[in-house]
């Protein structure tokens, strides 16, 4: 796998699975803080910060989202790449240029922070304009950022860590992360059958867990939106385009689940998330970027899902914050 070595482009630096044939996924390496305090290093302004992110990338996703339930457009920029990521890693382009500097790709944002930077390029990457430097690349601190440090320069009262909530919707965050965010991608990229097994296993035990809990609650967390319902269905609006086939995560498909599919559409329908959603980048991104699990790069025509049609999660208690709709 592609990644910088010492500031160099690599394309045979980083093996994605270790010696059992599991996924590895290589730990972030920007994780200063935003915070709204008295002397912050990073304090939260408008027009400060810019946010790099592809829309096929479901980490990336959960940024983009909170930036859009929160109202924060005019004060976070965002860009974003080309979805398919070959031998150079993320790119921009004419269609998807770099507003700031006008770099070919986004690895030369991270160099631009850190010359000598070792590590991979990934999305999301929350960049300080004032200081010119990655302030971090990690999308769960990220998203707890723009939720929890931005209130004065959002448009809209929307609290996705609310008080008394904290520790239940880290609980889950934590709880979901390695059998589904991550699971999908453990069995996508297994280099044996017994990891791929225990990956399939994992993810659909913990999908049936949800599916359960969901029959009697609106959210994750309970009757209250939260940033562990954004990290869910940053996984469950790609699962059936291409975790289903691509990462054969085919025991079960999310539109067969009653409660994940109508909690999923419910989620998709909240003002502001639909655009965040690029059904065509994430499936050309997926299909085309990983030849090594699709080496002919075809790309699938199905199937056809409708996130727009009715949903019943009406029928229970809760809802969606009021502000996202005045």
């Amino acid at each position: 796998m592609n990644m910088l070595v010492d500031g160099e482009w690599r394309t045979d630096a980083y093996e994605s699975t270790d010696d059992d044939g599991e996924f590895d996924r290589q730990e972030t390496a920007f994780r200063d803080r935003i915070r709204d305090e008295d002397g912050a290093e990073f304090p939260p302004e408008a027009g400060r910060y810019h946010l790099y992110i592809s829309r096929a990338c479901p980490w990336a996703h959960r940024a983009a989202m909170t930036r859009a339930l929160k109202g924060l457009e005019d004060a976070i920029s965002l860009s974003i790449v080309e979805p398919v990521r070959i031998d150079d890693g993320w790119e921009f382009s004419e269609s998807y240029p770099d507003p700031l500097y006008g770099k070919e790709f986004l690895r030369d944002i991270y160099t631009k922070a850190d010359p000598e930077f070792t590590g991979r390029v990934t999305v999301p990457v929350l960049w300080d304009r004032e200081a010119e430097t990655v302030v971090n690349n990690e999308s769960e601190e990220i998203m707890r950022m723009l939720d929890t440090e931005f209130g004065d320069l959002a448009e809209h009262d929307v609290d996705l860590y609310p008080e008394g909530y904290e520790d239940e919707v880290d609980r889950i965050i934590d709880d979901i992360y390695d059998p589904i965010n991550n699971g999908v991608y453990r069995a996508g990229f297994a280099g044996t059958q017994e990891a791929y097994d225990e990956a399939v296993s994992e993810l659909f035990d913990a999908l049936d867990h949800w599916e359960s809990v969901l029959g009697d609650q609106r959210y994750l967390a309970g009757d209250v939106l939260t940033e562990a319902d954004l990290a869910m269905f940053a996984t469950l609006v790609r699962f059936d385009h291409v975790y289903h086939t691509h990462f054969k995560c085919n025991r079960r498909a999310i539109h067969e689940y009653p409660n994940l599919w109508n909690y999923t559409k419910e989620l998709y329908q909240l003002p502001g998330i639909a655009k965040t959603v690029n059904v065509d980048h994430i499936v050309h991104h997926y299909y085309e970027s990983h030849g090594d699990v699709n080496p002919k790069r075809l790309v699938p025509v199905g199937p056809d899902i409708d996130f727009a049609e009715d949903h019943d999660r009406d029928r229970l208690p809760g809802g969606p914050p009021e502000a996202l709709f005045e």
